[in-house]
């Protein structure tokens, strides 16, 4: 309702410089005033045009206040100080439409492709991984439509590196550092079925034995990273025994982590696995368009002398026949494709660029609401279509900005300049361990590093914490204190409220920083019941939801009730009405955290619209109060706040619970 209010304002305002100025093309900035004595919006526009028409910006602020005119949903237009305008809604008119759900839409046309989680499949997810989920799922979730906005056509990729080095190392130390045979690897997976073991759990230890190993035996290095590079090369080429069995894995762990994930309720439509990307054709497709669109040459001396390399954007011109060692490399000397080359010819495809190719596809596993496809060769016959998209958000943690910039740089440089502006790198800093965390977890933590502000977690070197465990801790943690505040529920209902605090505590903590800001995870602050954390924001739609339990009315009928009283006079308070106005806000922060790529703008929201709520709930006596209109109000107020505290909460992936 806010935007609504603010876009006829703007529009109001258009129209009359346009009139009256004879201008079009105005930018009109607009801001909410810090206390609402000043109002509920303000724009500094006359000081905007007072060097263009050669006034005193409280002179142009005057004549555009008379020239307004009347507009809906706004009481007054003044003109403050040396000439700013404050804008005063009509409070009753406001509250009535927010309550009767009116806002502003938002909605799009095209493909928004999203890629997220994009594990390796070569061990159990870790925390590090679940910042990369949930933001990319929470982003998803605000893009797609659903009963407030009509939203954009979303569909969620996980990339599955199923042919890198880390699959590789996996499948070396079963082969040449346990000494396995195919059979033997064949037959693992059932025998950790048998002893209850988990595939995922029991190559994550593999994984930081065979890092050491490498390493282990200086006589033996060389021989051992050879290895390493042979099975690499094995599993690129496909249609042999090591990429049989890297297959055979990959595809093991993938089911696990797709189980971790459908936990925290994060879903995907489809799972490109880098396998098809490589034995489809596509580097190929892409690398004859590289060449001949001038933006991939074979290297013929220097440090890269026999690969195939790309000019860096901004790079200097060289001396002719001069190699340029700042080049990146796309394929390597021995033949080998870098990640980058394979990733800009997933870019192709994912905008379309490569109409001669297409993945197979095939179900590989079933949500409750649909169904999530997997890249093959030979697929099914009928089968949806992921490729052709409108724009792209790639959800890549800070340490890939390199490769993903040489991806943009990629597609300008090939004269894709318009599909180079809608890849959004959506990046995001690092997630480490409180040093009390790390303790708690049950790792041995020295006095030095407990100093430090957070420690750096490596799942190469053994120290990290996978997600199933963490999300283990949180629900017991969460269920010992929903045991002692609702023992009357039963068990069931008690390990319910308990998941979906935990649920709520992890991805709250993970969304409410700003991607670029290091996040030390600390579960006991993320379940803590006070200040910026999840639960705090859940109890606060629980609060509401048992005003209304306790006057024995449905939140629908305390809303619909509010038409037949006035409640003019009783929202000139402004300890209800700050809260009103904060309901309001809802489509204008959802369309602000859209285009800035920033799911902590919603989760700071929810903070808020909960903080204004306890404030409400402290300051207001709901169910004791008098008034038959002031009381009406402020049961549609708690049934308002419920809906969409419930709404915003549902963007982040988050449940209300029935109690807390």
């Amino acid at each position: 309702m806010y935007r609504t209010l603010k876009q006829a304002l703007l529009d109001r305002i258009a129209d009359v410089l346009r009139t009256r100025y004879d201008l079009t093309g105005i930018h009109i900035a607009t801001e909410q005033p810090p206390t609402l004595a000043l109002g509920e919006l303000a724009t500094p526009i006359a000081f905007e045009l007072a060097k263009r028409l050669r006034k005193a910006p409280r002179a142009i602020a005057q004549e555009l206040a008379t020239e307004l005119g009347t507009i809906d949903g706004v009481a007054s237009v003044e003109v403050a100080g040396a000439g700013y305008f404050n804008i005063r809604f009509d409070r009753a008119a406001t509250v009535r439409r927010v309550a009767a759900g009116e806002h502003f839409d938002l909605r799009g046309e095209g493909l928004r492709l999203i890629e997220h989680t994009s594990i390796n499949p070569n061990k159990a997810a870790h925390v590090g991984h679940l910042r990369n989920a949930i933001l990319g799922d929470t982003f998803g979730r605000l893009l797609r439509p659903d009963d407030f906005k009509t939203g954009y056509p979303v569909a969620v990729q996980n990339y599955i590196d199923n042919t890198g080095v880390q699959v590789a190392d996996v499948v070396v130390a079963l082969l040449h550092m346990e000494g396995k045979s195919p059979a033997e690897v064949d037959a693992l997976l059932p025998e950790l079925k048998a002893r209850g073991e988990r595939v995922d759990y029991y190559l994550w230890d593999l994984y930081a034995r065979v890092s050491q190993w490498y390493e282990a035996d200086p006589a033996q290095k060389d021989a051992r990273k050879a290895v390493r590079l042979q099975t690499l090369h094995e599993l690129e080429e496909g249609s042999n025994e090591t990429a049989r069995i890297a297959d055979v894995l990959s595809t093991a762990v993938l089911h696990r982590h797709l189980a971790t994930m459908q936990r925290l309720g994060i879903e995907y439509d489809f799972l490109p696995r880098e396998s098809e990307i490589l034995h489809a054709h596509f580097w190929e497709s892409a690398r004859a368009l590289m060449i001949e669109r001038r933006v991939l040459y074979e290297e013929t001396a220097g440090k890269n002398k026999g690969c195939w390399v790309m000019r860096r954007p901004g790079a200097e011109d060289l001396a002719e026949g001069a190699p340029d060692e700042d080049a990146k490399v796309i394929v390597r000397s021995n033949g080998t494709v870098t990640y980058v080359g394979k990733d800009i010819a997933y870019h192709l495809w994912k905008f379309g660029l490569l109409p001669d190719r297409d993945f197979g596809y095939k179900p590989f596993h079933r949500y409750p609401d649909h169904t999530c496809w997997i890249s093959t060769l030979q697929g099914e016959a009928e089968h949806p279509h992921f490729g052709r998209a409108t724009a792209i958000y790639n959800v890549i943690d800070s340490r890939q900005n390199d490769p993903q910039a040489n991806v943009v740089e990629a597609l300008r440089a090939m004269g894709f300049s318009d599909a180079a502006v809608r890849y959004t790198h959506l990046n995001y800093a690092m997630v480490a361990l409180t040093p009390r965390c790390a303790v708690d977890l049950g790792y041995t933590v020295n006095e030095e590093d407990m100093k430090k502000p957070y420690l750096e977690v490596s799942g190469r070197k053994g120290f990290g914490v996978k997600a199933d465990d963490l999300l283990d801790r949180l629900i017991a943690a969460a269920k010992q204190q929903v045991d002692t505040r609702h023992p009357e529920d039963d068990d069931d209902q008690r390990l319910q409220t308990a998941t979906e605090i935990a649920v709520g505590a992890l991805r709250f903590f993970m969304l409410k920083y700003t991607r670029n800001t290091v996040i030390a995870f600390d579960f006991r602050d993320a379940l803590s019941f006070e200040g910026e954390t999840g639960p705090y924001v859940q109890y606060a739609a629980v609060r509401a939801a048992n005003i209304l339990r306790k006057a024995a009315l449905a939140p629908a009928t305390a809303i619909a009730d509010l038409a037949s009283v006035s409640v003019a006079g009783h929202v000139q308070d402004d300890g209800v009405w700050a809260l009103w106005l904060e309901l309001s806000r809802v489509t204008t922060v959802l369309e602000a955290a859209i285009a800035a790529a920033e799911p902590a703008m919603v989760a700071r929201y929810a903070f808020q619209l909960a903080q204004e709520f306890n404030n409400f709930y402290h300051r207001n006596h709901v169910l004791t109060e008098g008034d038959p209109a002031r009381r009406a109000l402020l049961l549609a107020t708690s049934a308002v706040a419920l809906r969409e505290l419930t709404r915003v909460l549902g963007w982040l992936g988050i449940s209300v619970p029935q109690s807390m």
